[in-house]
């Protein structure tokens, strides 16, 4: 009963980091969710296409329950030695929105089997990891999975303000202060006050 309300757990907050993160390229045009918008090139669709990898390596092939096979080959993308630097981070032109966050959502549901079908102290073996540390329970890569993902929902937070302002946690819960934009202006403004104070400028 414990292992069920622990995963349980677990799989709750990791599937609100998902939505989320799936929610900041809503009502956004193709120019906008590909976009850098820092210097080492961070975009909300390249952040759907690197967590689709995350999911599908950590839950597939560490438990010996691949996604790709001979019949679903992998994308050129995917981590091979032959791949691009940085490929999983963003998408070519030739790659869809629909088809990346369709990936995203089948890696859910891939995971979500792995964590229904193993206990949390079952054990496998990530493959890219050296041989001496490669080994972990199912309980560390769920729990290794949801910070990354929380990790980059909170970039792709940032991201979505920067391109068009638009805040918020999830659909319906923004999260942070009521407030109009001369009021967030203001507060921006004292901060930059303070902040320039503080160094003595």
């Amino acid at each position: 009963m414990m292992d069920h309300d622990a995963k349980a757990d677990l799989l709750r907050y990791l599937q609100e980091a998902r939505e989320s993160l799936v929610w900041k390229v809503d009502g956004l045009g193709e120019y906008d969710i590909r976009r850098p918008l820092t210097p080492t090139g961070t975009n909300l669709l390249g952040l759907i296409k690197h967590l689709s990898g995350v999911e599908l390596g950590y839950f597939g092939d560490t438990f010996g329950r691949p996604f790709f096979d001979k019949e679903k080959e992998p994308p050129a993308w995917w981590y091979t030695e032959d791949a691009e630097l940085n490929a999983d981070m963003w998408a070519i032109p030739q790659e869809s929105r629909e088809q990346i966050v369709d990936l995203y959502r089948r890696a859910w549901e891939h995971a979500n089997a792995t964590i229904d079908a193993l206990t949390l102290d079952a054990v496998g073996r990530i493959p890219w990891w050296p041989e001496e540390r490669s080994e972990v329970t199912l309980h560390h890569v769920i729990v290794r999975v949801l910070a990354e993902t929380h990790r980059h929902a909170g970039h792709a937070d940032i991201v979505r303000e920067l391109v068009d302002g638009s805040v918020g946690e999830k659909k319906g819960n923004g999260n942070i202060p009521e407030a109009g934009r001369a009021e967030w202006e203001r507060y921006r403004d004292r901060l930059e006050r303070a902040a320039r104070e503080a160094d003595g400028v």
